[in-house]
């Protein structure tokens, strides 16, 4: 491989073949997103590569035809040929017109300070070979949760630079450090800045945006301290004084969006732990604070977000993390989530309804939890050379 540089393309293999790609040689992987067509294939994706979070990572996408129970092996590998580009945090998206988005992010090395968030499009993503169009930057920063479609048909998506880590080079992008959001008006054909929260403890931010029923921007970020909010009324030019807000998380990625039926659909961990006092966060400062990423949860609010009385346990297994969600157009959830990237290595799938977490269990015909989409099988490596996270990578 050559050096080329962030601000050139990755390149989509389709059905990689190479040994590396395949499941017996990766030895970690992680970061899940998925989406469902409109013939009802559902796609899903993660990244893996080298030994952790470094450059060389690729993204390998699969795909299933019947709903999650089976999973093609790698259908796609997203890879930079420069050996020191990373490519990384996925995520998949149906916009309204049917298209499916492949989103990555490419750094030098873990944060170079600028990023890039990369697309590439399908139109036909139900044909059995599907054509991607060439990929794009369209903006600074990272992204690596779906974009919200308002209701006057603007588009938004959620890229931030972090504040949270130095970066290792500079890029004069200091004003665009904070959890920003990028608009399309003219259906992805361009992108622009909009604007951007100031969230305190935000941690890798992996922000989402819902729009409420007054049509008020509610802005949710992964903290330090559980997660952030700040507000926007004029469409996500400004923000308000980013808070902590009454949503609890363990300092990991979560996933809202709004349902067919009007309710806010949250996947999110439960009962994980118990806050810290002012006075430990004032001493100890920035770092994860509660109990570890366990009982991954769906919930329900039907007050737009106001209350959660609703929930359905997904997995209660620790180091259960990073959920992502798709909606089927009869309103079933399918939602993909990672297990202990460097040990199980799984990628896993739940199908549900709206029914399921309002009874709170899994009886609609149908549902399940548990599906293995992916596991990698790379044998170990001898003992005291085994890979661990550490460093930036380990609070990811």
């Amino acid at each position: 491989m050559t050096r080329t540089g962030t601000m050139t393309p990755a390149r989509i293999h389709p059905s990689p073949t190479g040994a590396r790609y395949q499941d017996a040689h990766r030895r970690w992987q992680g970061i899940p997103s998925v989406e469902r067509t409109p013939g009802g294939r559902l796609y899903a994706n993660w990244y893996t590569g080298m030994e952790t979070e470094t450059g060389g990572n690729f993204v390998v996408i699969t795909s299933s035809d019947d709903d999650g129970t089976t999973w093609t092996g790698p259908r796609f590998v997203v890879e930079h040929d420069d050996p020191e580009v990373r490519v990384y945090d996925p995520c998949l998206w149906r916009d309204p017109a049917g298209r499916l988005w492949a989103t990555w992010n490419q750094s030098r090395d873990f944060f170079d300070g600028r990023i890039g968030v990369w697309v590439a499009t399908s139109d036909n993503p139900d044909d059995d070979e599907p054509v991607w169009t060439a990929p794009r930057r369209i903006a600074n920063g990272i992204m690596m949760n779906k974009p919200t479609v308002l209701a006057d048909g603007t588009w938004l998506f959620p890229a931030a630079i972090w504040a949270c880590h130095t970066p290792t080079e500079e890029h004069a992008l200091e004003s665009e450090r904070f959890s920003n959001v990028y608009v399309s008006r003219d259906q992805g054909a361009t992108f622009s800045y909009l604007g951007g929260a100031d969230v305190p403890n935000r941690s890798f931010d992996e922000h989402m945006v819902v729009e409420k029923r007054d049509g008020e921007l509610w802005m949710l970020v992964r903290c330090f301290d559980g997660v952030g909010e700040s507000f926007s009324e004029d469409g996500g030019r400004t923000w308000s004084p980013g808070r902590r807000s009454h949503i609890d998380g363990p300092c990991s990625r979560f996933h809202i969006r709004r349902l067919p039926s009007g309710r806010l659909l949250m996947i999110n961990h439960a009962d994980f732990g118990d806050r810290r006092s002012r006075e430990e966060i004032e001493k100890q400062g920035n770092v994860k604070v509660w109990k570890g990423r366990t009982n991954l949860t769906a919930f329900l609010s039907d007050d737009d977000g106001a209350t959660w009385p609703h929930r359905l346990l997904l997995d209660d297994r620790d180091d259960v993390s990073y959920p992502d969600a798709a909606i089927g157009p009869d309103g079933r959830v399918f939602v993909v989530y990672d297990h202990d990237r460097f040990g199980d290595r799984a990628v896993y799938l739940a199908r549900f309804t709206e029914d399921d977490i309002l009874a709170g269990r899994t009886d609609s015909t149908g549902s399940a939890t548990r599906i293995v989409v992916n596991r990698a099988l790379a044998l170990p490596e001898p003992e005291g050379d085994t890979p661990s996270p550490s460093g930036p990578a380990a609070t990811r």
